[in-house]
């Protein structure tokens, strides 16, 4: 059951999505549909709200099943620099696993950040991974997320 374009709903990349159990939670809470997209089966709670997409194992399916489906009423839940710049086109909101929004202002320099790095790493910089999630993060995408769902759901409905 995935939900009609324009209503207020959740666009997960889940395939390595840390925060899937807050957003059950809060979708929960507020009523509305969450989508877990991702290239191989994973264990989605059976209720009429959540909704499992299992794409083919293709380059970026899932971005591109999560792209061709945001619209204003979504919310995209991704670590994807790339896709959330496509989601934020589309008119989407984005939130990282940390709760962290992608805006307007702020992807351009997410996409030459991540650029960057992509060409250190090429040259054999050793450069680390992100930090350790942590329960700050969990929690700061818990607010994150209820505020923009009860902001969308103000708007769209």
């Amino acid at each position: 059951m995935t939900a009609a374009a324009g209503t207020a709903r959740v666009l997960v990349d889940a395939d390595a999505c840390p925060v899937k159990d807050e957003i059950y939670r809060v979708a929960l809470r507020l009523s509305v549909p969450v989508t877990i997209v991702s290239n191989s089966r994973l264990r989605v709670p059976e209720h009429p709200l959540f909704d499992r997409i299992v794409v083919n194992d293709g380059f970026d399916a899932a971005d591109d099943w999560i792209a061709e489906h945001a619209d204003r009423g979504a919310v995209v839940i991704t670590a994807d620099i790339l896709l959330a710049d496509r989601c934020l086109k589309a008119g989407a909101v984005v939130l990282s696993p940390t709760g962290k929004p992608f805006t307007a202002g702020s992807i351009g320099g997410a996409i030459a950040t991540r650029a960057i790095m992509a060409d250190l790493r090429a040259g054999g910089e050793q450069l680390g991974g992100p930090a350790p999630f942590g329960k700050a993060d969990r929690s700061r995408f818990l607010q994150a997320l209820d505020e923009a769902l009860v902001r969308i759901k103000r708007t769209v409905g």
